[in-house]
């Protein structure tokens, strides 16, 4: 098969929800998010499939405040999400994603003004070697699409409502499937949707309390 036949089956597998492992070296993969399995042929005998499940807080491991709920750090989530996105060694996904931030990529413009050439050259630096074409295409198409949908990150996650209209607008963009959208949101919902809920309920209690009649 060729590389790139690799990363269109991969980019059908991200699109459906679908990861299964190799047998023979299940470790070369990330074994990060749990990956959902087709409903179909999870009972296969002729499949065998792994799921993992991720450690509490990747975003946290990186570095990568999203309580603060700032546009820079939620900018780095995001990429760092596009990069676990794939079937890869997590510790590979991690150096890469500090490769492209030390490099300065830290906002969308950054990233398209790079362009493929140079983020092929960063991803091979991490040895995202596998899928390094795929990805800085993916990167520069994503990061284009936030730009003209949305213009930032922030504004992505406050048009959402809820987590679940989060994802389904992730998965709006191309080469965001079900997965990479789950890795993202699975972080920042917590954070982002519950504050603001809180906050709502704050206001509405200090709006309903009586007022002194002096």
């Amino acid at each position: 098969m060729t590389a790139k036949g690799r990363d269109s089956e991969i980019e059908r597998s991200d699109a459906s929800g679908i990861f299964v492992i190799a047998v023979l070296a299940p470790d070369r993969f990330c074994a990060a998010w749990r990956m959902p399995l087709a409903r179909s042929s999870r009972q296969s005998k002729g499949a065998i499939a792994r799921s993992y499940d991720m450690p509490s807080s990747v975003a946290k491991k990186l570095g990568i405040n999203l309580a603060s709920q700032r546009e820079g750090e939620l900018f780095k989530w995001f990429l760092a999400c596009l990069l676990f996105g794939k079937p890869i060694q997590q510790e590979i996904a991690e150096r890469a994603y500090f490769q492209l931030v030390s490099a300065g990529l830290r906002k969308p413009d950054a990233i398209l003004a790079a362009g493929w050439d140079e983020l092929v050259r960063l991803l091979d630096e991490a040895h995202y070697v596998r899928y390094d074409f795929s990805t800085a295409s993916k990167l520069l198409e994503v990061f284009q699409q936030l730009k003209q949908r949305y213009g930032s990150v922030t504004k992505l996650i406050e048009e959402a409502k809820t987590a679940s209209e989060l994802s389904d607008r992730l998965q709006t963009f191309t080469h965001i499937g079900p997965v990479t959208a789950r890795i993202f949101t699975e972080e920042v919902a917590p954070i982002w949707y519950r504050s603001k809920g809180a906050r709502r309920a704050a206001r509405k209690s200090r709006s309903s309390r009586p007022r002194n009649a002096n």
